[in-house]
């Protein structure tokens, strides 16, 4: 009897042990919805949603700034221009510093982020500051997002560094919208850093062709081989972007003037899109300007307050060295009916709760 009991308990117990072995085998197994990938070598890092390409983390040593690129619906459609990187056919070729989305600015201290490219001619790169990817704090996947925290350094052209750049970038996706938040921290180190009022600033994006407005206006394009082309006349067709703003201005109204959100309906193809960037209340200038042109670039920049209201503001942001100062965005990609003003309003609302 004892020793029918004892096998019997033998039998339970390992029955248990490899019930338990085989339940933590598939924990580890798991597929987390959000997967976040380094390549070094690469110059990248990838993220991924349910294995599908969300966006790249990328500082290749062409582009003198790291950037997302490209951005994807959740179709999988690309909504940020191809070149300089991979050109498409039917893309302009002006700005090559219009890369994915970006955050820098056209005078820090004298210097010009903004416009810094590989086309700038050595003669004159003197004028112009850099900024270099520095390190992976942090890299998480998860079910429900991922998270990725870098550091960057603000360089002068012969390599002093004159601002650290903290980021922390979440991405996100539900209902057929992704979500990139960007958390940007910004130290001055060895002196007094000036952000003297200047258009060019601060988020950017460059958007795909189809996400432009429409436009008559002559310009030179990428043909079918990516080589750059004069065109006398541009083929509006599938062209269909619009801008609207918190304040109920629309298309080229939307440049240089304040407000909360900008939300950008188009559509690519039968797919509807709607891209919208929310300003926090915690940044400063905020409601933050918009450097919205209908020829692509969709950007927001609160600090060149002067150039965009006409003189009207001056802001001449200064940050003492040794201080700091956090900037943070969201940016909606939107796949399905395009967004309404209450759709938005309540996303902005929400993102302005945020602490």
């Amino acid at each position: 009897m004892t020793r029918n009991f004892s096998l019997l308990f033998s039998l339970i117990f390992s029955a248990i042990v490899g019930l338990t072995g085989c339940n933590a085998q598939m924990t580890r197994n798991k597929t987390e919805r959000f997967s976040i990938t380094e390549n070094k070598p690469g110059k990248r890092i990838d993220i991924s949603v349910d294995g599908k390409p969300f966006t790249s983390y990328i500082y290749p040593d062409e582009l003198m700034k790291p950037v997302l690129y490209p951005l994807r619906t959740s179709q999988g459609t690309l909504v940020t221009r191809g070149w300089p990187m991979d050109p498409r056919p039917g893309e302009r070729v002006d700005h090559p510093h219009h890369v994915g989305l970006w955050f820098n600015y056209g005078d820090v201290n004298g210097l010009d982020f903004w416009n810094n490219s590989t086309d700038i001619p050595a003669a004159k790169k003197n004028a112009f500051g850099t900024i270099k990817h520095a390190s992976v704090r942090k890299m998480t996947g998860g079910d429900n997002s991922a998270e990725l925290e870098v550091t960057m350094d603000w360089q002068k052209p012969d390599g002093t560094k004159l601002l650290t750049e903290e980021t922390k970038f979440i991405f996100s996706e539900a209902g057929g919208t992704r979500t990139i938040e960007r958390i940007t921290t910004l130290k001055a180190l060895g002196e007094d850093v000036s952000f003297k009022d200047n258009k060019e600033g601060l988020l950017g994006i460059r958007l795909a062709r189809e996400l432009e407005h429409p436009s008559k206006k002559a310009e030179i394009f990428t043909d079918a081989s990516g080589k750059a082309t004069n065109v006398a006349q541009l083929n509006n067709e599938g062209i269909t972007g619009k801008y609207r703003s918190s304040e109920g201005k629309e298309g080229d109204d939307v440049w240089g003037t304040r407000g909360d959100w900008v939300n950008l309906n188009s559509k690519i193809g039968t797919e509807p899109i709607s891209m919208v960037i929310l300003d926090h209340p915690s940044n400063i200038g905020y409601p933050t300007y918009w450097h919205a042109r209908g020829y692509g670039l969709f950007a927001a920049n609160p600090l060149g307050q002067k150039e965009m209201s006409a003189g009207k503001d001056v802001l001449n942001f200064k940050l003492p060295a040794g201080k700091s100062v956090t900037f943070r965005y969201k940016i909606l990609i939107h796949s399905g009916n395009n967004l309404s003003d209450e759709q938005v309003e309540r996303e902005a609302n929400r993102f302005a709760a945020q602490k």
